[in-house]
């Protein structure tokens, strides 16, 4: 279905699909401000805490290409609807948790619901709309998730403060109840049911490989050091490069055989693009500040969730104002703007490092807060667009829809290693009866560590933009 549908119709089925692109990032964000709230109330570990976040993010990841591919084989409506529905119902499991194993099957099942919705939304902006309108689309689509980063902290907080129903912080799961009844409702009329043009079948061996992969990575970093680095740990860590290893194979194997792999080994062997998706895996390690620099407030300060959120107020606003200001930015700075944004970022991360190192057992000043905390948003925002587009640039036509879904997995799989690494430093140098001393010194700590991948994640996008102006300018130089 090629945009057959009347312009108001269309938009409307546009705004319900839009909920599937706000819903993930708001979920896994909202939910840094709860984790103190959870912590007394189901009695979890830190290493279970940090499973609350990268087990979401680390499922999502890993079924968001295949969640794009479903649409493609069974319908885009169908496959939403059928997302969001799990989405709901996982939401559920998570807000009437009462044990830490409960609450983290729920967020693995809310990410898996997430991979299945997130790609729809993207994949029917040709369907819906003619050529004319869907770079209004995707700007609207682009400044959605933006605003999701905006909303979750401060939501987050101000639902926990207002103890809706007494519901203290199972209340930011449940509310998603009454938005997934009404997307269904409006979307069983309104959206098309469309599907790729010619849809390959899902790589069920590449998708069980890469979760196996992934599986025996996180776990152990987030489990190993409470754990005291048993056995089981460093042997889960050495087998994950070995399932790595069978995945490029099964991959390779199958595309030799003319079928359709989850990640073709060929298009990423073009110039520029490996060590453009490997600085994507350090930069949005940065997605762990929210997590900690929370932790820190509420437990180490003692702020309500309420007011934590506001702490992060700057930083979602810069987020949002970011992408607005990109294509000025580009016009005076080219192809620097992705690195400019990351400098941008680690010199937040610097001065609220600096900042809490002054006053360990005090919040900083609060305007210089403000400003840190800005720069890592509305550099995060110049950054963030501008690199998944330059990945995007490089593949081929006829590739740029796998690299997207590769690039949106890479940074859900940066931010589940970014919590299960940073969170191992973080928790280390913050010992096991913190204190707000010992606490600003794990963020103190996190936030240099923050700071460093951003650097190497600056470094690579350097490397890659010069390894693809080298191959472009192979052809005239022959």
């Amino acid at each position: 279905m090629q945009a057959t549908t009347s312009g108001r119709r269309r938009w409307l089925a546009f705004a319900v699909l839009l909920v599937g692109a706000f819903l993930p990032p708001l979920d896994f964000f909202i939910v840094n401000v709860a984790l103190p709230s959870i912590k007394g109330d189901l009695q979890t570990s830190d290493a279970q805490l940090q499973l609350v976040i990268s087990g979401y993010a680390a499922a999502y990841a890993v079924f968001l290409i295949t969640g794009g591919r479903l649409g493609d084989l069974f319908g885009r409506r169908n496959i939403f609807l059928a997302g969001i529905a799990g989405f709901g119902l996982a939401s559920v499991v998570c807000g009437l948790a009462t044990s830490p194993f409960i609450l983290v099957v729920g967020r693995v099942l809310q990410g898996l619901s997430a991979a299945a919705m997130a790609p729809q939304g993207l994949a029917s902006i040709h369907a819906l709309f003619p050529i004319h309108e869907r770079s209004r689309a995707l700007g609207v689509y682009a400044a959605t998730i933006g605003l999701a980063a905006v909303v979750a902290q401060v939501l987050g907080g101000a639902l926990i403060s207002a103890n809706l129903f007494e519901l203290e912080w199972r209340i930011i799961f449940l509310i998603n109840l009454p938005v997934v009844v009404a997307v269904l409702a409006g979307g069983l009329p309104l959206l098309p049911n469309a599907r790729g043009d010619d849809p390959a079948p899902v790589d069920k061996v590449g998708v069980l490989l890469c979760a196996i992969t992934l599986g025996l990575l996180i776990v152990p970093l987030v489990e190993g050091r409470e754990h005291g680095w048993p056995w089981w740990a460093a042997a889960m860590l050495i087998a994950s490069p070995v399932a790595g290893f069978s995945f490029w194979q099964c991959e390779t194997a199958l595309a030799r055989r003319g079928g359709v792999p989850l990640v073709s080994m060929d298009l990423l062997r073009m110039p520029g693009l490996m060590s453009g998706l490997t600085g994507v895996l350090f930069f949005y390690v940065v997605s762990a500040f929210f997590l900690f620099f929370s932790v820190y407030l509420q437990s180490g300060l003692g702020l309500s969730p309420g007011a934590a959120g506001l702490v992060f107020l700057p930083c979602g606003v810069g987020f949002f104002i970011g992408p607005l200001t990109t294509p000025l930015a580009i016009r005076a700075f080219g192809k620097w703007v992705p690195v400019i944004g990351m400098m941008l970022e680690v010199a937040g991360c610097l001065y609220l490092a600096a900042l809490v190192a002054a006053t360990p057992a005090h919040m900083p000043p609060k305007f210089a807060v403000m400003v840190a905390v800005g720069l890592i948003g509305f550099g995060q925002g110049w950054a963030l667009p501008t690199l998944v587009r330059a990945l995007i640039d490089r593949a081929p036509a006829t590739g740029s829809g796998m690299i997207a879904g590769i690039t949106n997995s890479a940074l859900q799989i940066s931010a589940a290693l970014g919590v299960a690494v940073m969170g191992g430093v973080f928790f280390a140098v913050a010992g096991d009866t913190p204190s707000p001393v010992s606490m600003a010194r794990a963020l103190v700590a996190t936030m240099l560590c923050v700071a460093l991948s951003l650097l190497v994640a600056a470094a690579l996008s350097v490397v890659a933009s010069r390894s693809s102006t080298r191959a472009a300018l192979k052809p005239a130089t022959a």
